[in-house]
């Protein structure tokens, strides 16, 4: 029974919006964890890729060393490392959840005996990555790897 002079409230179906409410914060949280995971992955992915182009790039003897013979590592020089690291990179195909990469700047060798290797690249991101492109919004992953090749004489 309802108390004189109290108006009663038809709340029929509103467990239906909260339910609706809930799966739809439920769907922005999957939908942010796989695109965090697939960011992660194409990351893992650019990094491969970016450390076989240093060990590659380690190796590039440099024309240096036909003249002062080599020492106790394998002599670089900046043009060497680009050159072998861009070889490398542009014979591979492009990772799985990257749209887009390219050499950085930073490719070289800073003391003439480590190979550095810095790549850059778009991630693609399932379900959210086209909302996203056409707020502007692009996710960019920048990996640096570096190698050496160290020699041991007996």
């Amino acid at each position: 029974m309802t108390p004189p002079g109290s108006v009663r409230r038809d709340e029929r179906g509103t467990i239906t919006v909260y339910v609706l409410g809930l799966a739809v914060v439920m769907m922005m949280l999957i939908a942010g964890t796989v695109a965090v995971t697939s960011a992660h992955l194409a990351r893992m992915r650019l990094l491969d890729v970016a450390d076989g182009a240093a060990l590659s790039a380690a190796n590039a003897l440099d024309d240096s060393a036909y003249r002062s013979g080599v020492g106790a590592s394998v002599p670089l020089s900046d043009a060497s490392v680009r050159q072998r690291a861009a070889a490398y990179v542009g014979g591979h195909e492009r990772p799985t959840g990257v749209v887009g990469w390219r050499l950085g700047t930073g490719t070289g060798s800073p003391d003439g005996r480590t190979a550095v290797v810095d790549l850059t690249g778009e991630a693609e991101l399932p379900m959210v990555g086209a909302a996203l492109r056409e707020l502007g919004v692009r996710i960019t992953i920048h990996v640096t790897s570096r190698a050496r090749s160290d020699l041991v004489v007996p």
